[in-house]
């Protein structure tokens, strides 16, 4: 798999999530498997680059290579102009975004609303295409609703003005993420244009990837919510793309050293007070399927010191060895079903 001029190791890539795919993350997916990550979704508007917010999203220090920021906005000469300021400051990478369905992005004509426009939409990756020396790549849905399903088009106007990679979220922007990704529409954009396709949405186990990327023919696929709190599904994915068996699950005390690593990078990169807060929804990703992970969660969000919540987490993760050397996933409700 490559992008422009960076091969990539895998075919198994971290999609963008604001609030989730902060440096941190995405340096501890890249570590556990994961070929290529993008980041949260930086504004455009110029205003906004220097804010404190901004300048986090688009930190990439030490980071593995190729380094890729994702933009979101409406106007070409600002999407442009963003491309351009965050290669200055390292990208190597612009991914455009017109897959977010969330309402204020919306509102604003970012995001997936940006489907509804085809005319703008080539204006916008036209101007950032010829912005920088470096790949763009495109992040969109299917269409504005299930009236609306514009993806091959958009695929085509993608293409001719020099994107560089497509990756397709089986969703149309009205479905939000409720309801089943449809791989259909994924599987007509692929054959429609001779650009990576990369298939998002739902890709939530190995066996999914697999079924996916032979039903849509997609070069690559892009896992979302299914990575928070566990991040190992990519080394998992990998692994049965290229064996056809199973990893067995992660030792105890590898997930132990795990979130030891995370939490202290993730307290470096906000600092400590901002850090605790922001930590506490990764650390209930990681215990909500592990027997006591929604009691232990409940009393580890009243902690306020970074010691306090490395100690409760170590604690936590001591206590699962009573049952097995491996994280016993879904134990609780075993449990309880008997």
């Amino acid at each position: 798999m490559q992008i422009g001029p960076h091969l990539l190791r895998n075919n198994v890539f971290v999609a963008p999530m604001a609030g989730v795919t902060d440096r941190p993350f995405r340096q501890l997916c890249k570590e556990l498997g994961a070929g290529y990550a993008v980041s949260e979704m930086a504004a455009s508007n110029p205003r906004l680059w220097a804010t404190e917010k901004s300048s986090r999203r688009t930190d990439h220090t030490g980071e593995m290579e190729p380094k890729a920021v994702q933009i979101a906005g409406a106007d070409p000469k600002d999407l442009a102009d963003c491309a351009r300021f965050n290669v200055e400051r390292g990208a190597q990478i612009i991914d455009i975004n017109m897959g977010c369905p969330v309402k204020k992005v919306c509102n604003a004509w970012c995001g997936s609303a940006l489907l509804q426009d085809e005319e703008l939409v080539k204006r916008i990756v036209d101007a950032v295409v010829g912005a920088v020396d470096v790949p763009v790549t495109l992040k969109f849905r299917t269409g504005w609703d299930r009236e609306n399903k514009n993806a091959l088009k958009i695929a085509r106007i993608a293409e001719d003005a020099g994107i560089a990679m497509l990756t397709l979220h089986g969703r149309t922007r009205a479905d939000g993420y409720k309801g089943d990704a449809e791989y259909d529409t994924i599987a007509a954009v692929k054959k429609s244009v001779s650009i990576p396709v990369v298939a998002n949405g739902d890709i939530t186990s190995p066996e999914k990837a697999k079924f996916v990327l032979d039903y849509t023919g997609a070069d690559a696929v892009m896992v979302g919510r299914a990575a928070q709190g566990r991040p190992w599904i990519f080394r998992e994915i990998d692994h049965y793309l290229r064996t056809g068996k199973h990893l067995p699950a992660p030792y105890v005390d590898e997930v132990r050293a795990l979130m030891d690593e995370h939490l202290r990078a993730h307290y470096a990169f906000y600092g400590d007070y901002l850090g605790v807060r922001t930590a506490r929804k990764h650390i209930g990703w990681y215990v909500r399927d592990l027997e006591g992970g929604e009691e232990f969660r409940q009393r580890m969000n009243l902690l306020v010191s970074t010691e306090e919540q490395l100690i409760a987490v170590d604690q936590f993760f001591e206590s699962q060895w009573r049952y097995g050397e491996r994280l016993q996933y879904r134990l609780a409700e075993e449990l309880q079903a008997a």
